[in-house]
């Protein structure tokens, strides 16, 4: 017959029992707010697909960071940004894009406009934020400005738009201006539309030839000038990935050629250009980093109107002009907002 138990062991077991429910609470209690600690400490992440490389869009960069961080957004405390470079290669843009998808990122920011197409092909649901597209809707990147619809949203250089207004520019160095040479990426689909757009300027401004060179990789940059020796009078560059990453090559058989050239911003007149006409890049990845910021807040890409450059700089390099022994006009250098001398 087994012995009922005894009051104290009734009262022991009680008193564990009891102890053993409080620990479990206790601990229960613990664990959730480390878990709810842990769910607020998992920051978003943005997807950096550079379409250069660190060194030649460093000052681009810079800027984008740079207002994050004045929005709340400090990398590595309140986000985190992975970054991947594609080092002028554009068939790297679609498996960077892959590999954000994958890694499931908040939001992807693409420097350049075919970055941004490859990311949008990707995906269909995360936001995309391209700093400067020549084309968006040329390029099928979205539907139109006001209602951009999707999943991408960012701002426009107005590349096409600009490039009749560098030719004025360039025909003030060049009043005898008759022969252009046109240098782009055929992979470029917005630098093909930027071509159409030069080639009808020039007819309007009564030159002979706008004369196009395509190149598909750094090694044809080489045999592109060999080809317009003593054919042309300029030379007029199309800005994208792949130049951005030979600016100082192209800048260097430019001037053994004896051709001024023009670009769309003032990072190829500092390695050497003549001049350059066009939107404040950084000022455009400046405010690039707002739209990731209300994104990252809750807002659709489709509510985010794409924006248009509030800020065009003309830049003159002196020292290359007197390399190539070209006189600048007092009144393009008034009108200039930097000289490099």
């Amino acid at each position: 017959m087994t012995e009922p138990p005894s009051p104290l062991r009734m009262l022991l077991s009680r008193h564990t029992k009891r102890r053993e429910f409080i620990t479990l609470l206790g601990g229960a209690a613990v664990a959730w707010p480390v878990a709810a600690r842990a769910q607020q400490a998992a920051m978003p992440v943005i997807g950096f697909l550079g379409s250069s490389t660190p060194t030649s869009q460093g000052t681009w960069v810079a800027a984008f960071i740079r207002r994050l961080r004045e929005l709340g957004w400090i990398e590595g405390r309140t986000v985190t940004i992975e970054y991947r470079w594609a080092e002028g290669r554009p068939e790297r843009f679609a498996e960077i894009a892959a590999e954000f998808v994958r890694l499931k990122v908040d939001v992807i920011f693409a420097m350049s406009t075919d970055a941004a197409l490859a990311a949008k092909q990707a995906t269909a649901v995360i936001p995309i934020v391209f700093p400067a597209s020549g084309d968006p809707i040329g390029t099928g990147l979205v539907a139109s400005l006001a209602r951009p619809g999707g999943n991408v949203t960012g701002l426009s250089s107005q590349a096409r738009d600009l490039g009749a207004k560098r030719l004025e520019h360039l025909r003030e160095v060049l009043p005898n201006l008759r022969r252009l040479a046109f240098l782009a990426n055929a992979g470029y689909a917005a630098g093909m539309l930027e071509m159409s757009e030069v080639q009808a300027a020039g007819r309007t401004l009564g030159l002979d030839e706008v004369r196009p060179l395509e190149i598909r990789r750094t090694e044809d940059i080489a045999p592109a000038f060999a080809a317009i020796k003593g054919r042309a009078d300029a030379l007029y560059v199309v800005v994208e990935p792949l130049v951005n990453l030979n600016r100082m090559r192209i800048n260097t058989f430019a001037l053994a050629a004896g051709l001024p050239t023009i670009y769309a911003h003032r990072d190829y007149v500092e390695a050497g250009g003549l001049m350059s006409y066009g939107p404040n890049y950084p000022d455009l990845n400046r405010r690039a980093g707002e739209y990731v910021d209300r994104i990252l807040r809750g807002t659709q890409p489709s509510n985010l109107p794409v924006e248009q450059p509030t800020k065009f700089d003309l830049v003159m390099n002196l020292i290359t002009a007197q390399a190539l022994g070209l006189t600048v006009p007092p009144t393009l250098l008034a009108r200039a907002d930097e000289v490099i001398e």
